[in-house]
């Protein structure tokens, strides 16, 4: 077994990680740490998942070789997120416990720029920052970066989610041509591959696990149901997991505060996190939900970059994300260090592609389970109850004082029916709203392909037909982004959609309808008002993807409902 004195450290390093309990390096931090401390140092990717170790990787080399009797700045660490930007400069301290004259410093923003500035003056060999702040800092001249020996890029990907491209390459830019360059990812898109071709020399890669997939502790779930019956099955799989500690991903912000609303409103212990939030209020969640008063975290991903939380239960993703990968980052936040977890998928069955796509990247399989049943859900909230009753420390000294009278209020009641009364107590609510609740899952088989309008139904969707076709050069992609724009639901749920010629149908979540509707009406493009009205297709009617004119047109596609405004048509000359 490959311990830390064996990488290279220095004694005191070696040291205060004793004291942190750490005993044996981590894979990552074997295969990096080496490389890190040699006398000509190479350019590093390490494709690692959040959780691994990663800030000791980098961490205890960088103090390792730091100038102490110098007080410029030595070496840069980037990363996505304020949190994340602090708790390496926290960590960082513990490594250096025992280093003498070592001076780390957090710049980032939505604090006092004045106060960071005056640190950097009284001398920090090591700087935690996240982009912005730093590229303001190198704006103004008040960073010298003429000493800087390497540049840590952590979680180098999601900086380029969030928008950080142009700042991380000025930075990069401001910096010495002869400095390392390490760049620690959850996965290697192109533009990242793009930023190492052109920053780092000859870097070599390490991978830790496999590239883009998720932890190995980690169970893969996912659940079919109706589109409007999202929130329904939530609940259920949040009821059906009584110990749930865990963060429930959603697309937008919006989404976000009426997940979390209906969940508090429903008695839940969740709270928001989103970018509306003042960074006062971001925190006061956040220390909630680390201390457990808070076990449900609604988030989006941008709100949730750079959080490390300890010992998170479940991953819900109440929508799939936008770019896989993604995905790869919101599971690896549980079945860290060891531990298992699981993370939920809840879809619709449209998405079935998106899961096996997820699925090949991974290289593994999801789990399809049904919806919990109430019945289930009650069973599993009775024996959580019964095993909180058994695990339960007793106060002898003070319930002691009350057993007389406890006993002879009681002692008319034989055991069998004790105990019944006793759990009805907390158990009768789950009987209560489970006892005819509807069944939410939705079919899902062989026969799928010949049952694609019963399973449109089942899933909401509402079919509508728009006076635009290919001859407008609409496109799918088009067709998505006015729908979500005009209606202003971005979180709305898509299904097919037929270009035409001259004019196309689209399907589109039913409980949306009106605010479809409205937000089409009196848009133009290309000098052209557009018109969408709800279709209906004939029962008799078989689905065709192309029109070759001719009377097939009033045979084969959908009828419009003849309610609404009707649609003019030019005829060509």
């Amino acid at each position: 077994m490959v311990s830390f004195k064996d990488l290279g450290i220095d004694s005191n390093l070696i040291k205060a990680v004793e004291e942190l309990g750490f005993v044996n390096p981590m894979p990552i931090q074997t295969e990096v740490i080496p490389v890190m401390l040699k006398d000509q140092p190479q350019d590093i990717i390490a494709l690692a998942q959040t959780g691994t170790g990663k800030t000791a990787a980098f961490g205890l080399p960088i103090i390792h070789k730091t100038d102490s009797k110098k007080r410029n700045v030595q070496y840069l660490i980037i990363s996505p997120t304020r949190e994340l930007c602090l708790q390496i400069a926290d960590d960082l301290r513990d490594y250096s416990v025992n280093s003498k004259n070592i001076s780390i410093a957090a710049v980032f923003g939505g604090s006092s720029m004045e106060r960071q500035i005056d640190k950097l003056k009284r001398g920090a060999q090591i700087v935690s920052a996240t982009p912005g702040r730093l590229y303001d800092l190198i704006r103004r001249n008040v960073i010298d970066l003429t000493d800087v020996k390497a540049v840590i890029l952590d979680e180098a990907d999601e900086m380029l989610n969030m928008g950080f491209k142009e700042d991380l390459e000025a930075i990069l830019e401001a910096t010495p041509k002869q400095r390392n360059t390490y760049m620690f990812s959850a996965t290697m898109p192109d533009q990242l591959l793009k930023i190492a071709n052109k920053y780092m020399h000859k870097p070599i890669e390490i991978t830790v696990g496999k590239k883009n997939t998720g932890a190995e502790n980690v169970k893969h779930i996912s659940y079919f149901v109706q589109a409007r019956d999202r929130y329904l099955a939530l609940k259920r799989i949040v009821d059906y997991h009584p110990d749930i500690y865990g963060i429930i991903f959603c697309r937008t912000r919006q989404e976000t505060k009426e997940v979390a609303e209906k969940l508090l409103q429903d008695g839940y212990n969740a709270e928001a996190l989103h970018g509306d939030l003042s960074q006062q209020q971001r925190e006061v969640v956040m220390n909630k939900f680390r201390i457990r008063h808070t076990t449900l975290l609604v988030a989006t991903d941008v709100a949730a970059r750079g959080l490390d939380v300890e010992n998170l239960s479940h991953i819900i993703n109440y929508n799939l994300p936008d770019e896989l990968e993604i995905y790869t980052h919101r599971s690896g936040r549980t079945g860290r260090a060891g531990k298992h977890g699981t993370s939920i998928i809840i879809a619709n069955l449209k998405e079935k592609n998106k899961i096996r796509l997820i699925e090949n990247m991974l290289n593994k399989k999801f789990q399809n389970l049904p919806i919990p049943s109430g019945k289930e859900i009650c069973e599993k909230q009775l024996f959580h109850l019964i095993d909180r009753v058994e695990k339960v420390e007793v106060d002898q000294t003070n319930v002691e004082a009350f057993l007389p009278q406890i006993i002879k209020k009681l002692e008319w009641m034989d055991r069998t029916e004790l105990i019944q009364r006793f759990v009805s107590i907390e158990f009768n609510r789950f009987l209560d709203y489970y006892k005819n609740l509807p069944e939410l899952n939705v079919p899902s088989g062989k026969n799928e392909r010949g049952n694609r309008d019963s399973i449109r139904k089942a899933n909401g969707y509402t079919r509508f037909f728009i006076n635009l076709g290919s001859r407008d050069g609409l496109q799918p992609a088009a067709v998505i982004g006015m729908i979500k724009d005009y209606s202003r639901v971005k979180s709305i749920d898509i299904g097919e959609i037929e270009i035409m010629k001259n004019f196309s149908f689209f399907e589109a979540d039913g409980n949306y309808t009106n605010e479809i509707l409205s937000g089409f009406n009196m848009q133009v493009v290309n000098g052209r008002e557009i018109n969408v009205e709800v279709a209906e297709r004939k029962k008799s009617e078989g689905r065709s993807k192309s029109f070759n004119g001719g009377s097939r047109k009033k045979r084969r596609f959908d009828k419009i409902d003849r309610n609404k405004k009707p649609v003019r048509r030019k005829r060509k000359n």
